[in-house]
């Protein structure tokens, strides 16, 4: 259940995350010049996320796969922002494999149970539709790889969503977390694509970096659920 002395337990950990993001948007350093600098100020709340779990000491991400695999995952999105922010110089690919690599590790942090197949059709319908609407603006092996990671990003939403029980005693705000979080990578990740291969989205920068770094903080969070030893907690996640 919903415990408030829990979130705010977490609220402190996450200050310098506050502050590196603050950072980002009052710098807004230009990015048709890319540098270390401009890499290392975009990375920087990605790091301060990695130092938010590794507050909950390494006994705790080693009891908890679940948030072993969010913090490699955390990892994998830094060296992906790095890589974007020389996009335009031929790393965009690069960086795309270094997310779906970090939606392969989150997906497996959320579980396959509950099922939750309602969820996962209409999971797919939208991220068809999502294919389809971008599918004219592909060419070449675009047309593939983006068609591949929208169908990870999506399975990623889906198992994130799927843990969302809103009615019942096994209600918890970390789940609320996930499915929030995977949502709002969802819409950042689509704005970046509708940017780059559609037409240009206005405020399309501001957009994509505040839902992208909400998401990645509301997963973050989701991955502290539980102080409970492995076993117990593997099965809190089949009730």
């Amino acid at each position: 259940p919903i415990s408030p002395q829990s979130v705010k337990s977490e609220g402190p950990k996450l200050v310098p995350f506050f502050k590196a993001t603050c950072v980002y948007f009052v710098l807004w350093l230009p990015s048709s010049s890319p540098s270390w600098v401009s890499a290392l100020i975009k990375c920087l709340p990605i790091f301060c996320l990695w130092l938010f779990l590794l507050a909950h000491g390494f006994r705790f991400l080693l009891a908890h796969p679940s948030a072993t695999r969010i913090f490699v995952g955390l990892v994998f999105s830094a060296v992906g922002d790095a890589f974007l922010i020389w996009q335009d110089q031929g790393y965009f690919v690069h960086g795309l494999l270094m997310f779906a690599v970090t939606h392969m590790l989150y997906a497996s942090a959320f579980g396959m149970r509950p099922l939750a197949l309602r969820t996962g059709l209409v999971m797919g319908v939208l991220s068809g539709l999502c294919y389809a609407l971008l599918y004219p603006g592909l060419s070449g092996a675009f047309t593939y790889l983006v068609g591949a990671y929208v169908a990870l990003i999506s399975f990623m939403g889906w198992r994130a969503i799927a843990g969302l029980r809103l009615v019942g005693a096994a209600w918890r705000w970390t789940e609320l977390a996930a499915g929030t979080g995977a949502l709002l990578f969802i819409i950042s990740d689509m704005t970046i694509a509708l940017n780059k291969f559609c037409f240009p989205v206005p405020y399309s920068r501001a957009l994509i970096m505040s839902t992208y770094y909400a998401a990645q903080m509301l997963i973050a969070l989701s991955a502290v659920e539980s102080r409970e030893p492995v076993e117990d907690y593997r099965l809190s996640k089949t009730n």
